[in-house]
């Protein structure tokens, strides 16, 4: 369920097909070890040799430790298969924004695409928010796909927390020091 300024998720509940039949399986189990989990590393392999990165650079292994921690319901440190279906369809859809706001297909957006990107996803951030997340998230102005998608597994994952925590839904929450230390240090 997505609130106003908050943004529209990408990823959900994982159904259908058993493991095995999946396409996704193949890619999976190809780096996982025999606990059936990933680590950061292996994650990053397994978007390299699937293509999940496109025309665009590989994943870096800091963004494939923010992409487990967004989903690592567990606290493992490692991701499964279902977590990894979800990860591909959130990608899958960031990959599809990125492209449209990419207008001249430089494998970057620019500030102002950003800022389109970001709206289109539902996030309604205040100018000085946006001016942060450019000096974040940009090399030289722009901002390459890799960062694209950390910035958008950041948004996702602190918005989560902080809808966890607005009970009323109206745009406030409250946080303990140590609550806050742990949401922004885990993502």
């Amino acid at each position: 369920m997505a609130y106003p300024g908050y943004g529209s998720p990408y990823g959900g509940m994982p159904g259908g097909m058993p493991q095995q039949q999946d396409p996704l399986y193949g890619y999976f189990s190809a780096v996982a070890g025999q606990d059936g989990q990933i680590s950061a590393d292996e994650l990053q392999r397994c978007l390299t040799q699937s293509g999940m990165s496109g025309s665009y650079q590989p994943f870096s292994l800091d963004a494939c430790k923010l992409m487990i921690g967004m989903l690592d319901r567990d606290m493992s440190g490692t991701m499964g298969f279902n977590e990894f279906k979800d990860l591909v369809q959130a990608l899958n859809g960031w990959k599809a924004t990125f492209g449209s706001f990419d207008r001249d297909h430089s494998g970057a957006v620019e500030g102002p695409e950003m800022q389109q990107a970001i709206r289109s996803m539902g996030y309604n951030l205040s100018p000085q928010a946006l001016n942060c997340i450019m000096k974040r998230y940009s090399i030289n102005g722009k901002i390459p796909f890799d960062e694209f998608v950390s910035c958008c597994v950041r948004l996702r994952a602190l918005t989560d927390q902080f809808q966890r925590r607005d009970t009323s839904r109206n745009g406030n929450a409250v946080f303990q020091y140590d609550d806050f230390i742990l949401v922004t240090m885990s993502i």
